[in-house]
């Protein structure tokens, strides 16, 4: 007789760190300002999912970082629907005003929500994202979408979000960002990933980007100080 497995949650997810995990990997984490640009992938917008706290990545990774930095500030400007056009026009005075010096960019999944995106335009836009970034001193970060986004209306919606992916890792090595790539991340096959939506994650999905993000962060500490990567 084969047994059961018992449901998924955030005690027992293997692709989850525990708050005292992820804030261990992190023990040396000099960001005492954190910042968040963009969208609802930056918000960490999705339905509740059992079993898993009802807090979106960001949200969740400002927790950990206060455990390790108790004085920490934090600030997240994203609005659900931006544009990269409107991130910039919108979201970056108050973002220089507030001074990161770790400051998350959009990932530019609603550039593509057009009938026939220019993929050029949408390059200079996120270039200009990054520049602006750059000038605020702070550590860069940014995500690739994960191939579990589907907007079904468009029939060439993977070729779109392979080639948005593409100038993301692109832009991401030149400007020396810390780069979270989830387009081909497992998680991506869980059956319970999406909320009611389809196109945001659920809480379960917000759990492993907040841990992945810590890895990446944790691996890019560790290349600086000389330890082994994570």
């Amino acid at each position: 007789m084969t047994a059961t497995l018992p449901p998924l949650t955030e005690a027992n997810d293997p692709l989850c760190l525990t708050p005292t995990q992820a804030a261990a990997l992190l023990f040396d984490a000099p960001w005492r300002r954190f910042g968040v640009i963009g969208d609802s992938l930056s918000l960490g917008t999705g339905d509740p999912a059992p079993g898993y706290g009802h807090l979106g990545w960001s949200a969740r990774f400002e927790a950990i970082l206060r455990q390790i930095r108790p004085d920490l500030a934090a600030l997240n400007t994203a609005r659900v629907g931006a544009r990269t056009p409107e991130v910039l026009a919108g979201q970056f005075d108050r973002m220089r005003a507030f001074e990161p010096d770790l400051l998350h960019l959009n990932s530019g999944a609603n550039d593509i929500v057009r009938r026939d995106p220019d993929f050029d335009e949408i390059e200079a836009d996120l270039r200009r994202m990054y520049e602006m970034g750059v000038r605020t001193g702070a550590r860069l970060t940014v995500f690739t979408l994960g191939r579990a986004y589907v907007v079904p209306v468009f029939a060439d919606w993977h070729d779109r979000l392979r080639r948005l992916n593409d100038i993301t890792r692109r832009l991401a090595g030149r400007y020396d960002a810390v780069l979270t790539d989830f387009w081909d991340h497992e998680f991506n096959d869980r059956p319970d990933l999406l909320s009611a939506d389809r196109i945001h994650f659920a809480t379960s999905g917000q759990a492993v980007i907040a841990s992945e993000y810590v890895k990446q962060l944790a691996h890019r500490l560790g290349s600086v100080r000389g330890a082994p990567s994570v």
